[in-house]
């Protein structure tokens, strides 16, 4: 049997006309479902990242659940580190912990390059599943962005205000620029071989870089994320670009070479038009409206769409990602109404 493949995200993602709006959910795969639950008290995060059939079980299993219109590779933006000679660990209940953190030049000299089908046998495995046999929506495949993986490899783990990092980018900027150069090409070399495996879109993830204020940004960020982007573009496939907290970034990433803004809930889809954004916009309900009674949902819901259909180029999704409390059948329900509501907007 022949699958019919569902391209709407991929339309939308060019900005191109589509019947509805398409949506898909950071941090779909996992988290609130019960039957990743079940998986997680036999095998940790890597473990399952680490068995292609298993993994590529976890990034579908949201798509026949929930109806979305594009899967997201199941991983961590951490899973090319150790490759480059990063020493990670994922610690439940911690998250990332590097223990040989970045502290000088000679650190940053020591990383060595990802060779994926060596490294990473098993995300590009997992692809070549999903895309081959399993999914008839787009597969997109990620990457952390290097502010953020760097934030990780200077602090040692999570941070709540990036001092190690930011200091370290101002008192020590040629190893700074030199981290950047690094992370860059492990970044290139690592998601165009999801590409190549199948993978029909790419997105970046620079989950904390809203610490920076937009001339800090300009100068010690975006070349490397226009570096990054130039390679990528050669690969003809929608780049999407997204952090947290990151509103007043929104036009800086405009400029970069790429189809989406990701957009959180702090800045609304017509407010980011009118700042002169009119490439696809992604977004951007806060997730915690989720656990809100429907009718609340419903609204918010609405004028996200009504916002989004004002013209071409919108992807629904949530501001940040799914979280354990919120309700698989939440999610099974706000997919159809998205579908629905928009469907009938456009059609008027």
């Amino acid at each position: 049997m022949v699958r019919k493949f569902n391209d709407t995200f991929l339309q939308a993602a060019r900005g191109e006309k589509v019947p509805y709006t398409p949506v898909w959910y950071m941090r779909q795969a996992g988290r609130s479902q019960p039957e990743y639950r079940a998986l997680k008290e036999k095998y940790s995060l890597f473990e399952i990242t680490h068995q292609p059939e298993l993994c590529a079980y976890v990034t579908r299993l949201p798509v026949e659940q929930y109806n979305v219109d594009a899967a997201i590779l199941y991983k961590d933006i951490m899973s090319p580190l150790p490759a480059i000679g990063v020493d990670v660990e994922i610690k439940s209940g911690v998250g990332p912990v590097i223990h040989n953190p970045i502290r000088s030049l000679q650190d940053v000299e020591k990383l060595g390059e990802i060779h994926p089908e060596k490294d990473v046998p098993y995300v590009l495995d997992t692809i070549r599943i999903l895309t081959k046999e399993q999914l008839s929506v787009p597969l997109i495949g990620f990457a952390g962005a290097p502010f953020t993986l760097a934030s990780y490899m200077i602090e040692g783990g999570p941070s709540k205000n990036y001092n190690k990092t930011k200091a370290f980018m101002y008192a020590e900027p040629k190893a700074w620029f030199a981290l950047m150069d690094k992370l860059a090409d492990m970044t290139i070399t690592y998601v165009k071989a999801q590409i190549h495996a199948g993978a029909s879109a790419i997105q970046i993830f620079d989950s904390w870089v809203g610490a920076l204020n937009v001339p800090d940004y300009r100068y010690f960020i975006k070349p490397t994320m226009e570096k990054i982007f130039t390679a990528l573009r050669e690969e003809n496939v929608p780049l999407i670009m997204f952090g947290v907290g990151a509103s007043h970034l929104a036009l800086e990433w405009n400029d970069l070479p790429i189809d989406v803004v990701g957009l959180d809930w702090r800045l609304s889809i017509r407010e980011a038009r009118q700042m002169g954004i009119h490439k696809t916009v992604q977004g951007n309900l806060d997730p915690a409206i989720l656990l809100a009674p429907w009718e609340v949902i419903e609204e918010r819901v609405k004028e996200i769409l009504d916002q989004g259909i004002e013209q071409p180029g919108h992807i629904f999704n949530l501001g940040h990602g799914v979280f354990p409390q919120i309700q698989p059948t939440t999610l099974k329900k706000l997919t159809a109404f998205i579908h629905e509501y928009s469907a009938e907007k456009m059609k008027a």
